[in-house]
């Protein structure tokens, strides 16, 4: 009887350690990567798109134009002479969304994998800096809509070097 007592009161002792280890490791700061207030928090992770593929023939119609649509954000771009002037994501219901312009020399937006993985080289833009537009999401993932830097009004002003988080 004296064994089973001192057995069973060693077991809720080492319980309780683990529960206590538990509400310790959910303390502070859990919340420091979330976006609050719907604006440009800390992403999860990052979705590239190829937007000059998405845009298309529209490059030579003055206007805006749908670039896409993810969950509630509808995705636009301002063409003006050929040239993208704006990028605007909106949200359904909370409206204008902030955007981030990156610039890089890597080709981010990666070919579809229905595609063919040769690619001839007059086809890709070799050597050029490319200019991402993004938002993030209502899951807290940023999308960003890659295009050739010659397609872009104001080149890369206010852009800031892209820095992959892989």
């Amino acid at each position: 009887m004296d064994h089973t007592r001192r057995v069973l009161s060693a077991a809720i002792a080492l319980s309780s350690f683990g529960v206590m280890d538990l509400a310790f490791a959910q303390g502070k700061g859990q919340d420091k990567d979330k976006d609050k207030g719907g604006g440009q928090g800390k992403a999860k992770g990052a979705k590239h798109k190829n937007g000059k593929d998405l845009l298309g023939e529209k490059i030579k119609v003055n206007g805006n134009h749908k670039v896409g649509k993810n969950g509630a954000h509808t995705v636009s771009v301002d063409v003006k002479d050929g040239k993208i002037a704006a990028f605007r994501a909106k949200h359904d219901t909370k409206g204008e969304v902030p955007i981030k312009k990156y610039k890089t020399n890597k080709k981010m937006a990666a070919l579809d994998a229905q595609r063919s993985p040769i690619v001839l080289v007059q086809y890709q833009y070799v050597g050029t800096t490319w200019i991402g537009y993004s938002y993030i999401d209502e899951y807290g993932y940023e999308d960003i809509y890659w295009y050739p830097y010659d397609m872009i009004l104001d080149g890369d002003t206010g852009a800031v070097e892209y820095v992959a988080a892989y």
